[in-house]
Formats: structure tokens, C-alpha cells, sequence
């Protein structure tokens, strides 16, 4: 088998620091916890920003730039993998439905994608999926995907297919079909959120069939099957994805010190399953990325 890549997502939208104090919220802080996951074997981070005060999430270009920084000036060459995902949440208002409630992020796709336009990372996500999540409603119209697409690879990013429904395999298919969508393609397949697709092998096979030939491919699991969709994706064969963002817990009733923790228990993990990790030169040349300039 070819080495597995490994993810880490290291603080994402839904986890605070009530949940676990070791979550990383400041530039500094997220920039770090990226560089810690990738001594300890991660290939790829994905990339969240928060507001550095209260920790709520953010989408401002400064910080997003700040941490990008960090990452390129340290002495690890990891891939930069950054959300796109911020900014397609609607609430609806109780009085007025068809109205904006608080805690509404929905935008538009240019301001969706600025730090992906401004900082170039290699990879950024592309969430197919319109849902309920967290609370309120996630829009991902078509329309609004291909205009997100078409910034992502004008910027020389590969879009990263976040894929949370088997609905959503079929949009893939048509933005597929419609060109939209260019090959070689690399999926990531989302479970554990509720109301969307759960974390069982059952799951992990299905949408694995989906998948168009030829095509990168990685999943994990949110909560507290974290560690168990890990090994299932490395078993069916897909790269694998781990992190704060995803866990705040080394095990049951045991908070992780650090996204590197987890990572080191991933890395353990698959090469106890008989799998290799993939170095960072090795993930690119799977995903078909550049080199890093130095």
C-alpha cells in the first residue's frame, strides 16, 4: 500500500476552551500547534482561525496571514491546508424565518475565498454540503461552489472536497461533469456530525464507491469515534485526519495535551495496522503538488 498522509486539524469552529484549556486560539498558538503536528508526523494542517481574545471563530484575513507566516518561516515544510468553509451559515430568525438571526455568517463566495486569493495555501477546502450543522443551516448552492471553485484555482490551490452526505458525492459528480471540478481530485469524507453521515464501516464503504477513479481520498470521524474512523480509513485504503478540531480527548476522560498528542497516537495507530506515514515529500507527490520553494 502507499504511505498514508496524515491530517491535522487543529482547532476548527465548534471546540472551546471550556472544552480543553490546550486548544490553540491565537495566531501564534494555531501557527505553533501546526508545527508541533508535523514533528510529530502530520504531512498536512488545516487551518482554522479564531478571534484571539475570546476565541470565537473568525474569518479575518490577518489572521489567516499571520499564521501562514509562521508556518513558512519554520523550519518545517508541511502543506498549508486552509478552511474556505466559514461564511455559509444562515440562523434563521424566530419571528421571520426567511430573515437573518444571530450568530448568521452567510456571504459571498469572493469574501468566502479572500485569504485563499491572498495567500495562495496548497490545498483549501471546498464544502459540497448544504444541511443543517451546528446549530443552523449550512448553504453551499452550486453557484456559489463554482464561483469558490474557480477562485481556488486561479489561485493555485487544490480544492479539498469536503464531502458530508452521499448527496454530496452526487453534486462531485456533476461539478465533475460540468468541468467545474478539475482531476486529479482529492476527497475528505466527514462523519460524526450529527444529521449527517455516521461513523461506521457501513459509511466508510459506501461513500468510498462513490468515489471517481483515480481520485486522493481521506476521512475521519468527529468525536468520540475519532480515533476508530481513523483506522477505518486507513483500512479501506484513504489517508487519514486527526486533531483538536475533531477530538479534544487522547482517550476517554483524557484531554489532549496538544494536537501533536494526537497526532503521535494516529502515527501509532496506523503503523501498528502495518501502514507507512507518508513524509511531506512523499504527500506531495501523491496529491500532486509543487515542491516547496525554499
Amino acid at each position: 500500500m502507499k504511505p498514508t498522509i496524515l491530517t491535522c486539524a487543529v482547532t476548527g469552529t465548534f471546540p472551546t476552551r471550556a472544552h480543553n484549556p490546550n486548544l490553540p486560539v491565537t495566531p501564534e498558538e494555531i501557527a505553533n500547534a501546526c508545527i508541533g503536528a508535523a514533528k510529530a508526523g502530520a504531512a498536512v494542517c488545516h487551518i482554522h482561525v479564531r478571534e484571539p481574545a475570546t476565541g470565537a471563530p473568525s474569518m479575518k484575513l490577518e489572521y489567516y496571514a499571520e499564521v501562514v507566516k509562521r508556518i513558512r518561516a519554520s523550519d518545517t515544510d508541511l502543506v498549508i491546508n486552509l478552511t474556505a468553509g466559514p461564511g455559509g451559515r444562515f440562523m434563521p430568525s424566530d419571528d421571520e424565518p426567511a430573515k437573518a438571526g444571530p450568530g448568521t455568517m452567510l456571504t459571498t463566495p469572493e469574501i468566502r475565498t479572500q485569504h485563499i486569493v491572498e495567500l495562495k495555501p496548497e490545498i483549501c477546502t471546498l464544502d459540497l454540503n448544504t444541511q443543517w450543522f451546528g446549530g443552523g443551516a449550512v448553504i453551499n448552492s452550486p453557484k456559489s461552489i463554482k464561483a469558490m471553485a474557480e477562485r481556488m484555482y486561479a489561485a493555485g490551490s487544490k480544492p479539498e472536497l469536503e464531502i458530508f452526505n452521499t448527496g454530496d458525492m452526487m453534486l462531485a459528480h456533476d461539478l465533475i461533469a460540468d468541468g467545474t471540478l478539475k482531476n486529479p481530485l482529492l476527497f475528505q469524507i466527514v462523519t460524526g456530525i450529527k444529521y449527517g453521515l455516521p461513523s461506521t464501516p457501513e459509511t466508510m464503504s459506501l461513500l468510498k464507491s462513490m468515489i471517481p477513479p483515480g481520485s486522493e481520498w481521506a476521512a475521519f470521524g468527529a468525536g468520540r469515534h475519532s480515533f476508530t474512523m481513523l483506522a477505518q480509513a486507513y483500512i479501506f485504503g484513504g489517508h487519514c485526519r486527526i486533531g483538536m478540531e475533531d477530538t479534544v480527548h487522547l482517550a476517554r476522560g483524557t484531554p489532549t495535551p496538544s494536537n501533536a498528542a494526537l497526532v503521535e497516537k494516529a502515527v501509532r495507530i496506523i503503523q501498528d495496522l502495518g501502514g507507512k506515514i507518508a513524509t511531506v515529500v512523499e504527500a506531495r507527490q501523491i496529491l500532486g503538488l509543487a515542491p516547496r520553494k525554499a
